[in-house]
């Protein structure tokens, strides 16, 4: 596979020019040929990834005016800082203007179509989207929502940036997420959970919702939780020992801060992230409970079918894509069975929760069961979670809440000492689910 574009790319009026982002500044360059030009000037060097606004309907995704003034949003890449910049022009090279930054994330950017005003939208994790209104020069923005008030009443928490070096020498970013009233004294029950890199997401409010596979951040927080999100990097061949390599030496470096229970640590994931930690019970013994939302745990039985609900081969995404194995099935089996949990499931000591939905178009239903009866056949703990008729996730709000209340109920059990909740102590068969809560 080719590395994707960096960034959008843009007409210049005229079509003599086209300008293309590097992933930080923004270049020109002659469509008939000739040396590029860098119009940004500082975006690489400053870690600020600039984005091209474009604010007049009428030629968005056409062509720009390279004559007239524009309003970029800058990105910085290290802090995740975020905010709007202005450039007279993008006839020659120069420094964008700072209007707005801030520690937040600025979105949703839209002119008055007769008027010089702006509204955008400005939020972090301790502030929800609102949406504020100023000229085209940012003076005296006025906040016209206050969606805060209706969070007074709830218990909510913050984000932490943190920064640490993986086993092999990979320099990392991850999140923190603390309760409110956080203790640094105290000692609390860590969850971790994450998918590739998400620290991009450390100024992204997160609304309170009973999620389709991922915990709600908000509730696990007013429970006395901490949760960690860390980034991971992938060495091609080897998926499950670069998520090891990253996700272990950011849980040592979280403990190393004092106040995580290293006794009462748990790890949940869905689809890759549902893979990633399924590897992981296969080579530690450092989580009291996992939780694998559609895993895929096999990747010879998995690489020869399809995505049902594309009809694509699933072979692409083993030999390139996600899964980043690098080879076929044939020229490399070593690499297929290192990179299946399934074949090390053995080793597994972790009470591990799977999820696996039998309409799931994404990853074989399939694959979640050969998981659990493996787990079953050795003697270890494993419940399964099938959402009859659902696909890849449980979309049903009542689904989503009976999701959200079995992960809360396994981990308050194995991290907390909670008593096990009927579903798990006896079972439920799937003909017999219950359409009410109270279990």
């Amino acid at each position: 596979m080719h590395p994707g574009a960096a960034g959008r790319a843009y007409w210049q009026a005229g079509e003599e020019y086209v300008i293309i982002s590097d992933g930080y500044d923004l270049y020109r360059f002659p469509v008939k040929g000739g040396k590029s030009e860098c119009l940004t000037l500082n975006g690489r060097k400053e870690n600020i990834r600039y984005t091209l606004n474009e604010l007049d309907e009428e030629t968005r995704g056409k062509q720009v005016d390279v004559a007239q003034s524009h309003i970029l949003t800058g990105f910085n890449t290290v802090d995740r800082t975020s905010g709007y910049y202005k450039v007279k022009n993008l006839l020659k090279p120069s420094k964008p203007v700072v209007l707005a930054w801030g520690k937040c994330r600025y979105a949703s950017l839209n002119k008055a179509q007769d008027a010089s005003v702006l509204t955008f939208t400005q939020q972090s994790f301790e502030q929800m989207p609102d949406i504020w209104r100023t000229d085209l020069n940012f003076r005296k923005p006025m906040q016209l929502t206050r969606m805060v008030d209706q969070q007074k009443q709830f218990i909510w928490g913050s984000p932490e940036l943190i920064h640490w070096t993986s086993y092999k020498g990979v320099q990392l970013d991850g999140v923190i997420y603390k309760p409110a009233n956080f203790d640094p004294t105290k000692k609390y029950p860590l969850i971790v959970n994450f998918y590739e890199r998400n620290a991009d997401e450390l100024y992204s409010a997160r609304v309170p919702n009973p999620g389709r596979s991922t915990p709600d951040y908000h509730m696990y927080l007013s429970q006395g939780y901490v949760i960690f999100n860390p980034d991971v990097r992938y060495t091609t061949g080897h998926p499950g020992e670069s998520c090891y390599d990253c996700v272990m030496s950011g849980i040592d470096s979280v403990c190393a801060l004092g106040f995580i229970d290293e006794s009462r640590i748990g790890a949940t994931g869905h689809s890759w992230g549902g893979y990633q930690v399924a590897y992981l019970a296969t080579r530690t013994n450092r989580f009291a409970a996992i939780e694998s939302g559609a895993p895929v745990v096999n990747m010879f039985s998995a690489y020869g079918g399809i995505r049902w609900a594309t009809g694509r081969a699933r072979a692409f995404q083993y030999e390139h894509t996600q899964s980043r194995l690098g080879t076929t099935m044939w020229e490399n089996p070593e690499i297929y069975a290192e990179n299946s949990p399934l074949m090390q499931m053995h080793k597994v000591t972790t009470p591990i929760l799977i999820m696996a939905n039998d309409t799931d178009g994404h990853v074989p239903y399939t694959q979640g069961i050969e998981m659990f009866v493996a787990m079953k056949r050795l003697n270890k703990p494993a419940w399964l979670l099938n959402y009859t008729g659902e696909p890849h996730w449980p979309c049903m709000t009542s689904n989503r809440v009976d999701f959200q209340i079995r992960l809360l109920q396994f981990f308050n059990h194995y991290l907390k000492g909670e008593p096990m909740p009927t579903w798990m102590s006896e079972g439920i068969r799937a003909v017999d689910q219950p359409y009410e809560l109270g279990y």
